[in-house]
């Protein structure tokens, strides 16, 4: 028997063990799961009286919130595809996403109106438009109301659809080195091999309190909330990261297991709060993004006796590829050798196939220090980018999925990255293109030439730095040049720093050289990347 793999099926499971058991907390809110699977039915028939139908596209613009984890579920239903979206862009950004994915209805919360009331008339596909909060639409308000279309919906499920586990559920649009983001597709089946798979290495249990520290426009929040949901745990929503807020709820709802960015963690150590409460011990958290430090992973285990499991992928694959996590025959190692197999990217979970390999495609030798670009084959990497099979192809070659990751693979199986062979910064977990910045860059008046790199940075892991050659005369700060920028981009892609030169090294074609200018602010680090 083959039964279609879909992430309702998450959801459903829920309701047939765990109806009646405490589902989601989100701030004055509290739900079961029976509520939450009403309200996801619900979802998906106020969507159907919208016009929505299986292949149309509903875009989210929200902070963590459980009316994202309805429309999850909900769109599912429908055979319709989620438009989850980051909620720290520019209107422009959201006006060429929307366009490009041609979404036809977008949720978006209170207060975030002011990012896309800019920008409607120019969107060429969306038909409605619906506020998300608890209270309710003004007299002549052109904004749905969310709770209302709930509220006056079916609480039954939709009628069935046919639902192929190959067809797109989620449209997750990333900054790539082109500058423009591109629409990842990810399939019902990359969705739910990439859920049990955070099943299997998070450790996941029906008494579980799941804290959501990733944004949830994150990947679907990195696939936890189908996991969480498919074992019967409790879903502990934060809107936004706030460290006293994590220790309360820790506290208050005994949260055992968590996600968040190395820069997160390191925000909670250095809190007062930190070494000023009690906390409950061996909460597990599971990070990504970067790698996490030894110090960071050291001083929470040790500090606050919770574990880290480091995690690494992409969007483009759901985003699970390896797992770093010690082996039962390590247990008896020195601390320090330990800590050290922890800040290891880590080796592949299940049904991932791994490889490091040189430029010809052949392996690299396990010895942890020649290093290849890392290239997967897995159930969880993507269809494809949306609208775009010429960037699909430069990245799916032969079968296989290249990450742009360059790693060391050792002889227990880990691999290690330790750059990057595309242009892209990853700072504080986001993806910022640096040739998006450059260009924002060449249109300011004083500049002659600009490069952006990646640098290390205390507070982010790494952080966007600009290069620039003033034109001649001109007398440039590094204020003026990142005010510019925070005028034209979103705030985490600008430069943190700006240093200015007489000329960018170039090779003898003049491509800019940015391994040369990147040395300079690396040399001494084994890494090319934090």
């Amino acid at each position: 028997m083959i039964v279609p793999l879909n992430e309702f099926d998450f959801l459903k499971r829920a309701l047939a063990v765990y109806s009646d058991k405490e589902a989601v907390v989100c701030g004055h809110h509290r739900f079961t799961y029976g509520q939450v699977g009403e309200r996801a039915a619900r979802w998906a028939n106020a969507m159907r009286r919208l016009g929505v139908e299986k292949g149309d596209r509903v875009a989210i613009l929200s902070q963590n919130c459980h009316r994202m984890l309805e429309a999850f579920f909900g769109a599912p239903q429908l055979g319709a595809i989620s438009m989850p979206m980051n909620f720290r862009l520019m209107p422009s950004d959201f006006e060429y996403i929307l366009n490009h994915g041609g979404a036809k209805v977008i949720i978006v919360e209170e207060g975030f109106e002011k990012l896309i009331e800019p920008i409607r008339k120019e969107l060429q596909t969306v038909r409605h438009y619906i506020r998300a909060s608890d209270g309710g639409s003004g007299p002549g308000d052109s904004w749905l109301d969310y709770e209302q279309l709930i509220s006056q919906s079916s609480s039954e499920p939709p009628p069935p659809a046919a639902i192929d586990e190959n067809e797109t559920s989620a449209l997750l649009y990333t900054s790539g080195t082109t500058g423009r983001p591109k629409g990842v597709m990810l399939s019902h089946r990359n969705l739910y091999i990439n859920a049990i798979n955070a099943i299997i290495e998070f450790g996941l249990r029906d008494v579980d309190n799941y804290l959501h520290g990733i944004a949830m426009f994150h990947c679907n929040g990195w696939g936890l909330p189908y996991a969480v949901t498919g074992v019967g745990a409790t879903h502990i929503v934060l809107k936004k990261f706030d460290p006293q807020i994590i220790f309360d709820l820790v506290i208050r709802e005994r949260v055992t297991f968590g996600c968040m960015a190395p820069t997160m963690i390191n925000m909670l150590l250095n809190h007062p709060a930190c070494s000023s409460i009690d906390l409950p011990r061996n909460v597990r958290i599971g990070t990504a993004g970067s790698a996490p430090p030894m110090a960071i992973i050291k001083a929470l285990q040790e500090r606050l006796g919770w574990q880290v499991i480091q995690v690494y992928g992409l969007t483009e694959t759901s985003p699970f590829l390896t797992v770093s996590k010690l082996k039962p025959h390590m247990s008896n190692w020195p601390d320090e050798e330990k800590y050290r197999v922890q800040t290891r990217t880590g080796y592949p979970m299940l049904g991932v196939d791994l490889r490091v390999v040189d430029d010809q495609g052949r392996m690299v030798k396990p010895d942890g220090e020649q290093t290849g670009e890392v290239i997967a084959r897995s159930n969880v990497v993507m269809a494809g980018y949306w609208r775009q099979p010429e960037a699909t192809d430069a990245v799916i070659v032969d079968g296989w999925f290249h990450t742009g990751d360059v790693a060391t693979y050792d002889s227990e199986g880990y691999i290690e990255i330790v750059d990057r062979k595309k242009d892209l910064i990853i700072s504080g977990g986001e993806n910022v293109s640096s040739i998006e910045v450059e260009g924002v860059l060449y249109k300011h008046p004083g500049v002659l030439e600009a490069a952006v790199i990646a640098v290390p940075d205390e507070h982010w892991g790494e952080a966007p730095k600009a290069i620039v050659v003033p034109k001649a005369g001109v007398e440039l700060t590094e204020t003026e040049i990142i005010e510019f920028c925070r005028e034209r981009l979103a705030h985490f892609k600008c430069p943190k720093s700006v240093d200015f030169v007489d000329a960018l090294p170039r090779t003898a074609t003049g491509k800019v050289q940015k391994a040369v200018i990147r040395e300079r602010y690396w040399k001494g680090l084994t890494k090319r990347v934090q």
